[in-house]
């Protein structure tokens, strides 16, 4: 039980340790070697040191060595403690030196997480905060500038080229049965939903008390008058079929030619006279037309079993998928085609507003104000996520690797500290050997 419970813990670990990015393997090989020459090198200096003291510690016991001897030995004995020394403070950042678990050694793979959360805090303070970013903001200028960039005409043409680029893989990317889904609930259902009657009625009031109407009749009369201009022989020979068998021929032509001319009088007057009866008689059913279509319950009733004839029909249940076949055809052409009209007006638009926001101060003060608020805003709400980024990444690097990769880094750097250690330990023991030689001759 105890075993398969921490072999469930060592997945749980390693499911969520991840190696951490790297460089490539050439680089890496690259900074193996180096680091290892600049380790070498510093070790050297340190064996020098070493044999250095060691060769005088020897001659001293002799007893021949002459008076200078103490002071090389001084300060290759101080150089060796500091070399020493050094090499324990930068070996203990990235493991035990010579793998003992001395406390405070070890320090990176012991305090990834802590370094990543201060890594992450240092970040947030001095980076993200919304004072600095906003002042770096306000000194780029960014609406001028962009303002220039739009302006040329080349720029132009590329943000025409991209943006219809952006269009077209927009509207290619859409899969059609959603599109057709949308089209058939926020078109076509919505115009389904309210009741027709009512909506029909009191746009035709509107269009009475506007006198919109007024045309509409003027053109029904004008077509009836053509129509009846051009009847004379249709009229003459339906009554010829209507009068009595009996009835003399001349009666017959008499009878029609002379409805035929009343009936032409008629609608020449109708025509030409506004206030004629037969046209208050039209006005008053299109007027009777719209209260009925807004209260009248049956004409309602019809108005809606032929509205749910016509959305039901097989048009306009398949509209949506030619509403959009039609629409993202004609849209992917118009982008595609360098000298479409669409095309034309994105770069227009372009060069207009990128000269406006160069001219116009007012514009170009919204604009920063916009920018500022927006930065001011995503550095207030969202530098905690962004930084948070960084722990998290960190935490969940492995910890051995995480220390490697970071002293193949820093590494070559760090030797130079063992180099000075050295170095300035020799030094340091060769000035507190000579003053104590000067002081008290011993």
């Amino acid at each position: 039980m105890g075993r398969h419970a921490l072999s469930e813990e060592s997945a749980t670990e390693a499911a969520t340790t991840t190696s951490m990015p790297g460089m490539s393997a050439e680089k890496e090989a690259e900074r193996r070697r180096a680091l290892r020459n600049h380790q070498a090198f510093a070790t050297g200096l340190l064996l020098i040191a070493a044999v250095i003291f060691l060769t005088c510690s020897w001659w001293q016991s002799q007893g021949t060595a002459p008076g200078w001897i103490g002071y090389v030995r001084a300060a290759a004995e101080a150089g060796m403690i500091g070399g020493i020394a050094d090499w324990f403070a930068v070996t203990a950042l990235f493991r035990h030196p010579m793998k003992i678990p001395i406390p405070h050694t070890a320090l990176i793979p012991k305090k990834k997480d802590q370094l990543g959360d201060a890594l992450s805090g240092f970040v947030g303070e001095n980076f993200l905060n919304a004072e600095l970013i906003t002042e770096k903001v306000n000194q780029a200028n960014i609406p001028e500038k962009v303002g220039q960039w739009m302006a040329k005409a080349d720029n132009a043409e590329l943000i025409s080229r991209k943006a219809s680029e952006f269009g077209v893989y927009a509207i290619r990317s859409l899969d059609p049965k959603d599109a057709e889904d949308l089209i058939n609930s926020q078109v076509i259902a919505r115009i389904a939903e309210p009741t027709w009657g009512p909506i029909a009625g009191r746009a035709l009031e509107g269009l009475i008390a506007d006198g919109k109407t007024e045309p509409v009749v003027d053109a029904l009369i004008s077509w009836g008058r053509d129509k009846v201009d051009g009847m004379e022989d249709s009229i003459v020979s339906l009554i010829d079929e209507r009068m009595p068998n009996w009835a003399p021929r001349f009666a017959k032509e008499l009878v029609g030619e002379r409805v035929y001319k009343e009936l032409v009088k008629f609608m020449e007057d109708v025509d030409t006279d506004q206030n004629h009866q037969a046209r208050q008689a039209i006005r008053k059913q299109l007027n009777q037309l719209a209260q009925d279509l807004q209260f009248d319950g049956e004409m309602i009733t019809k108005v809606e079993n032929f509205k749910s004839e016509v959305m039901g029909s097989k048009v306009v249940q398949g509209a949506a998928s030619e509403i959009w076949t039609s629409v993202s055809t004609s849209l992917i052409d118009a982008l595609s085609d360098p000298s479409s009209t669409m095309r034309r007006r994105i770069a227009e638009l372009s060069v207009h507003w990128g000269n406006r926001i160069q001219t116009d101060e007012e514009v170009r003060s919204h604009l920063d104000k916009m920018i500022s608020g927006t930065a001011s805003y995503l550095a207030d709400n969202y530098a905690g996520e962004v930084t948070g980024i960084i722990s998290e990444t960190i935490q969940r690097w492995d910890a051995d690797e995480a220390s490697e990769k970071i002293e193949l880094m820093v590494g070559k750097d760090l030797q130079y500290i063992r180099v000075n250690g050295t170095v300035v330990g020799a030094l340091a023991g060769l000035v507190i050997y000579t003053v104590n030689q000067l002081l008290f001759g011993v």
